[in-house]
């Protein structure tokens, strides 16, 4: 089934297999969503080991899917080689820093908002801090499409589709953990569960938008790789890990992130 895939969105145009690829991205947002329907509430140590999971594979899609490809493609020896991935780095994190301090957004476990002062409701301002969550990812995928469009040889449809395969798994307890917490708010099941999959739309833009920016600026791919893997270790380290780490399940979330690590180091190497 594997290889089927892969035959498809080879004869596919590369924006439109980004398109695919992060609408599957945002539909298991949606199916963790969905649990609200079944569940009044979500165990806080279950939650918390999830969370940890997530990190966990944002954190081995960074490196395996983006920062070594950028670094295997760059031209030059010692620190030339590396230049472009550390650029590209920083400014993915210094792009969600900025994102972070601007833009209204409150952490699932905080109580206090981030970015600018806003009048907007918690729950909305619950929802933005996973949309900014999810926009480098989103980006990871469409990035790595629109690299293979360019004929770059380290950028491959199977890559793509394995950096997409563990962001969906990773986006299914990420659903839960904002639908659960907008239904203790008091929101109403069928409103959690659509402001939980909303905070996905954006994978699909922001994967569109890096498959074109790439696919008309073949040059800049080392780069953008290395700013959607910026962007992803900035989420983590900002925002999954301290949220792990309010209640007394530090060593359930760790062991999460671990677990989370192989499984997509697993996927990597053994589809990628």
């Amino acid at each position: 089934m594997f290889e089927e895939l892969i035959a498809y969105l080879e004869k596919t145009d590369p924006v439109w297999a980004a398109l695919l690829a992060t609408t599957f991205t945002w539909f298991v947002t949606a199916a963790g969503a969905s649990f609200v329907f079944f569940f009044k509430a979500m165990n806080r140590t279950v939650l918390d080991g999830m969370l940890g999971f997530t990190g966990g594979v944002m954190v081995a899609a960074s490196y395996w899917s983006l920062l070594s490809p950028a670094i295997e493609m760059s031209k030059g020896e010692g620190f030339e080689k590396v230049m472009p991935a550390a650029i590209g780095f920083l400014l993915g994190a210094l792009f969600l820093f900025a994102l972070d301090k601007t833009l209204p957004h409150l952490h699932i476990n905080f109580k206090e908002t981030e970015g600018m002062k806003s009048p907007w409701q918690r729950t909305t301002l619950l929802v933005l801090a996973i949309t900014l969550h999810n926009i480098p990812e989103g980006l990871a995928v469409g990035v790595l499409f629109g690299g293979v469009a360019a004929g770059i040889p380290e950028a491959s449809i199977a890559g793509a589709v394995t950096l997409a395969i563990g962001i969906g798994i990773q986006n299914f307890p990420e659903g839960i953990a904002v639908s659960m917490p907008l239904r203790r708010m008091g929101m109403s099941r069928r409103k959690s569960f659509m402001y939980g999959q909303s905070s996905a739309l954006v994978e699909p833009i922001a994967g569109v938008l890096g498959a074109i920016a790439v696919t008309f600026f073949t040059p800049i791919l080392p780069y953008a790789l290395a700013f959607a893997a910026g962007a992803m270790i900035f989420v983590v380290v900002e925002e999954v890990i301290p949220e792990t780490q309010q209640d007394k399940n530090t060593d359930i979330a760790t062991l999460g992130f671990i677990g989370g690590f192989i499984v997509m180091m697993s996927l990597d190497v053994a589809l990628g």
